[in-house]
């Protein structure tokens, strides 16, 4: 990597490191933290020439990371090439991010158990111990969804308020503090 600081470095290994473990390509995530720190928007050679990796792997890191709608292709004045920015509020970077994590995991999850849960209703094969569990999960899931559906359009600093209760919150629920 070149041009980084050691600090811009690490950042960028590590973000690359935890892309690989959410199931997302080294590269592509590594390609976002690049752009995550950079203070302009970077072309394609820009993000080759700094990450040390193959133009055909930027590009395929390009698209997908404009498929999760977390880069935008912008255009600059006087030059003819494309360049790329991340969105720079991490609040928004997370919403979307969740909002296309619900889409591609959580939604198909919910149809596949509404399905199971009614297939197996008229299944005699299938046990009233793995209805009821996947009951229990479906029940899961929905909770977890309709939560994400309350929350999903607060404004940044109801967010940040409802993060930080912590303790306030356990108290106000009557679970101790």
């Amino acid at each position: 990597m070149t041009n980084l600081s050691p600090v811009e470095q690490k950042f960028i290994l590590h973000w690359g490191e935890m892309g690989a473990r959410w199931g997302i390509n080294r590269t592509v995530a590594q390609v976002h933290a690049l752009l995550f720190l950079s203070p302009r928007p970077l072309n394609a050679e820009q993000i080759q020439e700094t990450l040390g990796v193959a133009r055909s792997n930027i590009s395929t890191s390009l698209k997908e990371l404009q498929g999760w709608r977390i880069v935008k292709l912008v255009h600059l004045a006087g030059d003819r090439r494309d360049h790329f920015e991340t969105m720079a509020d991490v609040w928004e970077l997370f919403r979307v991010v969740v909002d296309e994590r619900k889409k591609r995991e959580l939604d198909p999850t919910l149809a596949v158990l509404r399905e199971c849960i009614a297939e197996a209703h008229d299944d005699k094969a299938t046990s009233e111990h793995s209805e009821r569990r996947l009951r229990e999960l479906h029940g899961f899931f929905e909770t977890a969804h309709g939560c994400y559906e309350q929350a999903r359009d607060w404004p940044t600093s109801a967010l940040v308020k409802a993060a930080k209760m912590g303790g306030k919150l356990r108290k106000l629920l009557g679970l101790g503090g």
